[in-house]
């Protein structure tokens, strides 16, 4: 069941291989997140000293959290993967143009897990061919239902 998606990332970037990793969080951002108080839009992942680094997901903390606790909603979240599979991803992000971009927020297992694709950034002219694509598709069946 998916929590969040981050709808920019296939306009944006030239999507890849997906993995799956599990994130670190806290109990006020678990609540949030089931609430649905979650943003990915400007989320990215870096990688440092060999672990990865979610940057940039915006979990809005709720009202009714703990007085005691002091939620930061920006800030960065580790993201928990086998040590061969964060290997790999190191040597294909360290190439020209790999980014590691989160796709979405989901639940398994009772668990949040957030999927991330590996992605070339994609050019303003690739953009906007995409975007003629999509409306010529759309141009096309609205042709097609009137006939």
């Amino acid at each position: 069941m998916s929590i969040a998606e981050n709808r920019k990332a296939h306009f944006n970037y030239f999507l890849e291989d997906r993995f799956e990793a599990g994130i670190v969080l806290e109990g006020w951002e678990v609540k949030s997140i089931r609430s649905g108080q979650v943003q990915l839009t400007d989320g990215y992942v870096v990688i440092r000293d060999g672990e990865l680094f979610l940057i940039g997901m915006n979990v809005t903390a709720l009202h009714s959290a703990s007085t005691h606790v002091r939620p930061d909603a920006a800030r960065t979240r580790k993201l928990l993967m086998h040590k061969d599979e964060i290997r790999k991803l190191i040597g294909k992000v360290e190439q020209r143009g790999y980014t590691l971009v989160p796709l979405n927020l989901h639940y398994k297992g009772g668990r949040v897990k957030v999927d991330l694709a590996l992605g070339k950034g994609k050019k303003d002219h690739d953009k906007r061919d995409t975007e003629a694509k999509r409306d010529w598709q759309r141009e096309k069946a609205r042709i097609m239902k009137t006939r």
